[in-house]
């Protein structure tokens, strides 16, 4: 039985977004090899080495992708399952948290500050001020002491209401 390979829903976000093809692209499909995935396109694709030409890159990944059936058709579907994934790898982790919200504040920022994430949009700038800062305005009653408390809510209640409202795609 071929096992998930959990970074599938990176590189499908990637995908929605026709993101550059980089060095995560030909790490994932090594991945998917070693999990047991086989189509001679992933095979090509886990032995390119730079300098990468992004016209090919395109045309390849779309071949693998359709021949392993991931469908990346639903940008919508294929974020919130990133982002759930992300939010669920780094919960329980504060020291994560910096990371994961700067990655949530940039998928706003390439949404058009989409509303659904815009709490982490906000929740990104609160505590990188508090890093250096006692006092930061994009979080009403945000501080120091109790930033990461708000962040975990904030996560807790995503990932709530994801799970409550899931229509999600198959991990490969």
């Amino acid at each position: 039985m071929k096992k998930p390979v959990l970074s599938t829903l990176k590189i499908l976000m990637e995908k929605t977004f026709n993101s550059d093809i980089d060095e995560s692209w030909i790490n994932w499909a090594m991945e998917m090899i070693e999990a047991g995935f086989e189509n001679e396109n992933l095979f090509i694709l886990a032995g390119i080495s730079k300098p990468y030409n992004q016209f090919e890159l395109q045309e390849l990944t779309t071949k693998v992708l359709k021949e392993l059936n991931l469908d990346y058709s639903n940008q919508n579907l294929v974020i919130r399952n990133y982002v759930y994934y992300i939010i669920s790898n780094s919960i329980y982790k504060t020291e994560t948290y910096l990371e994961t919200l700067r990655e949530l504040k940039t998928i706003c920022i390439d949404l058009n500050m989409e509303d659904d994430y815009m709490n982490f949009y906000l929740l990104y700038f609160a505590k990188d001020n508090l890093i250096e800062e006692d006092y930061q305005h994009y979080w009403d009653g945000a501080n120091r002491e109790n930033i990461d408390q708000i962040i975990f809510e904030t996560f807790k209640n995503w990932k709530t209401e994801y799970e409550m409202n899931k229509n999600q795609c198959e991990i490969k």
